[in-house]
């Protein structure tokens, strides 16, 4: 009898198994697994289906997809000499955006200075050699063209009426990584000296991410419109950003495009004034003055459009603090009807203006208000005349 039960319990245990295993599907691993309480997988959570695409990123995505055909890479190369191994090819990288079919491209003119090639890659991979058809150093601009039809070209807006606290993009290559979108806002619109050692008047300032490879890439509204051409940034000493970069007003750019493509270069206009200075009520009424704001003329460059057309600069020597200035001359109150109270303003006109344009100047002469008709000049960087 005691031989037989091993067998018996045997039988049993076969048959238990065999009723588990037919009545409840088997038993597979994982489910014995899960029997003793111990698991060999990550329990996750998956989405049902994708999120709906809220309306802030849907607009990132439409500006994105808007710009980003009209965006360049730009490698330009250069020749330096090196101690032991003589003349080395050296390259540099930036961005740049198409501005019209004809294959022109709009960037920075540090991007490309001293290059002796220049080899632009777009959106879609293709490449091509890049003629050098203007620059402009002063302002830090230069205009390539490529031999390809057909492009599209981005949108040029408008950077007259622009406010601090504006959303905006940035569209380039930093680091080389092409096709790289940043946002920030507009942190503040100041005047600062460029790369190549210019002002930049009315420069915007953006906390969007921009860093080496950025210069020339398109600055962008919520519209995906360019308002600017990004083109350094304050880095505190470490070569990347640093939330403080700044790009040239887009209607600085818009106001010389024809003098680069058709000439090379700009006719930059001089009115033929060699210094300034900024009149406000208290110095009005110091000086006895008929208007209560203007721009006094302390002395006319010799021979410029200024003198020519008859206006008068300073004659009288006198001190404001420790500054010695010069009294007796017009006070401008308007060009073409625009109110003038800074040399700013007279810049912001002037860029309106080409060479040989005539302008209207309103002044007051002593008590006498009138308007003299100037001719521009065209003006040669070195001096220093408005």
């Amino acid at each position: 009898m005691r031989t037989l039960r091993p067998l018996i319990f045997s039988i049993f245990l076969v048959a238990a198994f065999y009723v588990v295993t037919t009545h409840h599907g088997g038993l597979s691993p994982s489910s014995l697994i899960g029997l003793n309480g111990h698991s060999g997988g990550i329990q996750i959570t998956e989405a049902a289906s994708p999120g709906p695409i809220d309306p802030e990123e849907q607009n990132n995505i439409t500006v994105y997809r808007k710009v980003i055909p009209t965006v360049v890479n730009i490698t330009s190369t250069a020749v330096t000499f090196d101690f032991f191994y003589g003349p080395v090819p050296q390259q540099g990288q930036g961005s740049g955006f198409i501005i019209d079919s004809d294959g022109h491209i709009l960037t920075n003119f540090h991007v490309i200075a001293g290059a002796r090639q220049v080899e632009v890659t777009l959106w879609n991979k293709k490449k091509y050699r890049a003629d050098v058809i203007g620059t402009d150093r002063q302002k830090d601009l230069a205009v390539l063209q490529i031999p390809a039809k057909n492009l599209t070209s981005a949108t040029l807006g408008d950077s007259k009426n622009l406010e601090v606290g504006q959303k905006v993009y940035a569209i380039g290559n930093p680091f080389g990584l092409s096709g790289t979108m940043t946002r920030g806002i507009i942190s503040s619109i100041r005047s600062v000296r460029g790369p190549e050692g210019g002002g930049i008047d009315q420069a915007i300032q953006t906390d969007a991410a921009i860093n080496p490879g950025n210069s020339g890439g398109p600055l962008l509204n919520s519209h995906g419109d360019v308002i600017g051409i990004n083109s350094m940034i304050f880095t505190g000493g470490a070569e990347q950003s640093a939330g403080v970069g700044f790009a040239i007003p887009i209607n600085s750019a818009k106001a010389v495009l024809n003098d680069l493509v058709q000439f090379g270069k700009v006719r930059r206009p001089s009115l033929g004034i060699a210094s300034l200075l900024p009149i406000g009520p208290e110095l009005a009424e110091q000086m006895g003055l008929s208007a209560d704001a203007g721009v006094l003329i302390e002395q006319l460059a010799p021979g410029g459009a200024a003198e020519r057309a008859g206006l008068k600069g300073g004659h009288e020597r006198a001190y404001l603090g420790f500054t010695q200035i010069y009294l007796g001359g017009d006070l401008i109150v308007q060009i073409d009807d625009q109110e003038i109270q800074t040399a700013q303003d007279i810049a912001n006109v002037l860029e309106n203006h080409h060479a040989g344009d005539t302008i209207k100047v309103t002044v007051y002469r002593g008590k006498r208000r009138m308007t003299i008709n100037v001719t521009l000049d065209n003006s040669r960087e070195e001096q220093r005349a408005t």
